[in-house]
């Protein structure tokens, strides 16, 4: 039995044991942050420091200020048998050697060899001068005990700035570099690490030697995909079991922090996308078999023969579907009501009043009643339900159609136009003018889609903030542009009747220089380059047909000779072997025409 006299005294030694103990930590912390002076010569960098960087320029001015006023901030120090390891203050310790001191003030600490580590990864990530790709591998090395959002905490930054850096960290070493050194963007860097390493070595590869961020835009943009544009449901964890939804992806963009803006999902993994596209192409085909609904590519016959299009006929014809094209049925879609912002959308290039909006707006209220009219009544006129899908992207839509009648006839002996036949069902005359004229309609194609790529190309550089007066090319072509794309007709007869002269008998391209040999000189500002950048048209229109896009492709030769030279050898390069092809086709055809003559 213990007795309370004993008791007494264990609770009073226990007592006294524990003051001692917090006397004794207290004691250790004070004289742990007890600041010494300490000999330079014995302190030491340490190799483990994950901060590689230390700007000279900046080195040279701090040690300016140690020569004037010291040391303000003790470095932290650990104890390494005679020496001691820097753990915090490594930049102070180098600009008091290059300020020829002999001693440094230092607060002297114990850490475990992990705590060293990350104090100092935390400390330097602190500082508003860490070089990106260092910031990004030392915030990969704290995710390995910590999650994003207790790094940013511990950081003071946003969780997607966390999340941003680990991305960032995947880059492969060659990009890296571009980064150090200022040729890569950040969130360039960020893009290319969305891909494996191996995608990434092949996108460096492709590159070449010196850094082109528009030809990693256009990498970039070919290989990731929109999923709000998706033609599968994106939620469905069954389409494809293995990986499940696109939502709950690790290669959706939006898992991985505002990468692309906020929320937007941004699928990275192309073969995974093109295998969930195929998988849901089949399955409409399977509804349209079973709800006995009419399939419709959005193929216009004088397509028909292109080799993408051609794939996607047989694919239905495989599948049992009788194939009609767009020529073969009339179809009626689903109107949508207009709104005023669709209004101010349509007519945003307009000067156009709020009461002129208003006017516009009831019209297209008229014309959409009178539509939904024509689509609630459909079925009625001979319509029945039909799916229109993109033979490319496969995204689709609910339509009513009906098959024309001219279409029902499949043994007509109506005579299609040269354009609608099949090139085998033509003579050997009949193929070289199909071939010809396919060579012209590709051309134009070509010439799109290339004064495309260069206005992109444009857009991505800093043309718009130039100081530098305009040329007589850019007034030229905003002109143009103003002309082309602000005046209506009414006041083009009004005002401008007389603007371009005579032009009749000249080329687009003439009527430009005619212009702009008898064009007076103004002066425009930052304003007008935008509108330039703006107010170009891309699809049908291109850099030898329209007025706009020829006099600002005049124009950006002045300001990107080199980048517009090494996009027109890219095209040209494919259309002088497309065109050797094409000869030697020809050639075999007119020796068949000859041997038919002979």
């Amino acid at each position: 039995m213990t007795t309370k006299s004993s008791t007494t005294r264990k609770n009073g030694k226990a007592k006294t044991t524990v003051k001692n103990e917090v006397k004794k930590k207290l004691t250790q912390k004070a004289t742990g942050l007890q600041v010494q002076e300490l000999s330079i010569e014995r302190i030491i960098p340490d190799q483990m420091q994950p901060r590689k960087s230390f700007k000279e320029e900046s080195l040279k001015q701090l040690s300016q200020s140690i020569e004037e006023h010291g040391v303000l901030q003790p470095i932290t120090v650990r104890k390494s048998g005679k020496d001691y390891v820097i753990v915090m203050g490594e930049r102070r310790f180098r600009a008091s050697k290059l300020a020829q001191k002999k001693t440094i003030p230092c607060i002297v600490r114990v850490f475990d060899n992990n705590d060293v580590l990350e104090v100092q990864i935390i400390e330097n990530l602190q500082r508003q001068d860490v070089e990106p790709t260092e910031e990004a591998e030392a915030i990969a090395f704290l995710s390995e005990k910590y999650a994003s959002i207790e790094i940013s905490k511990r950081l003071g930054r946003t969780e997607n700035f966390v999340r941003q850096r680990l991305k960032l960290a995947g880059l492969i070493e060659g990009f890296k570099t571009f980064v150090r050194n200022g040729e890569m963007t950040i969130s360039l860097g960020v893009g290319v690490a969305l891909f494996e390493p191996e995608e990434q070595q092949m996108m460096l590869e492709t590159m070449g030697e010196d850094f082109n961020a528009h030809q990693i835009n256009q990498m970039i943009k070919n290989q990731t995909y929109d999923l709000e544009k998706a033609p599968f449901n994106v939620t469905d964890e069954k389409l494809i079991t293995k990986v499940g939804a696109c939502t709950k992806c690790p290669f959706n963009a939006a898992n991985q922090g505002n990468l692309f803006g906020y929320g937007k999902m941004v699928c990275t993994k192309s073969a995974c996308y093109e295998t969930k596209k195929s998988k849901s192409f089949l399955n409409l085909i399977e509804i349209s078999k079973k709800e006995n609904m009419l399939l419709i590519p959005e193929i216009r016959k004088y397509w028909a023969d292109d080799d993408n299009n051609q794939l996607i006929i047989s694919q239905l014809e495989k599948n049992g579907l009788k194939v009609y094209l767009v020529d073969d049925v009339e179809i009626i879609e689903k109107p949508v009501e207009p709104t005023i912002e669709s209004i101010k959308t349509e007519y945003q290039h307009y000067d156009y009043s709020e009461d002129e909006l208003k006017t516009e707006l009831e019209e297209a209220i008229e014309n959409y009643k009178e539509e939904l009219v024509t689509y609630n009544s459909a079925k009625e006129n001979g319509f029945f339900d039909g799916i229109m899908f993109h033979p490319k992207t496969y995204v689709h839509k609910a339509i009513f159609v009906k098959i024309k009648e001219d279409s029902k006839t499949e043994n007509s002996t109506y005579s299609e136009p040269l354009a609608n036949r099949k090139m085998a069902d033509c003579t050997p005359e009949e193929q070289i003018v199909k071939i010809n004229e396919r060579e012209v309609r590709k051309k134009h194609i070509e010439n799109n889609k290339q004064f495309e790529e260069m206005a992109q190309m444009i857009r991505q550089t800093d043309y718009i903030e130039k100081k530098k007066t305009l040329t007589r090319d850019e007034m030229v072509a905003f002109s143009l542009t103003l002309f082309e794309n602000n005046v209506d007709y009414v006041g083009r007869q009004k005002y401008f009747s007389k603007l371009l002269g005579n032009t009749s008998k000249m080329t687009d391209v003439e009527t430009v220089e005619n212009f702009k040999k008898n064009f007076k000189k103004e002066i425009f500002y930052k304003l007008i380059r935008y509108i330039l950048t703006k107010q170009v048209h891309f699809g049908e229109s291109n850099h030898v047909n329209n007025l706009t896009n020829i006099s600002f492709y005049n124009a950006m030769q002045g300001c990107f000779k080199i980048k517009i030279a090494n996009i027109e050898k890219e095209y040209a390069e494919e259309r002088n072997k497309r065109e050797a092809r094409l000869k030697e086709r020809i050639g075999n055809l007119e020796n068949k025409i000859q041997e038919l003559n002979d």
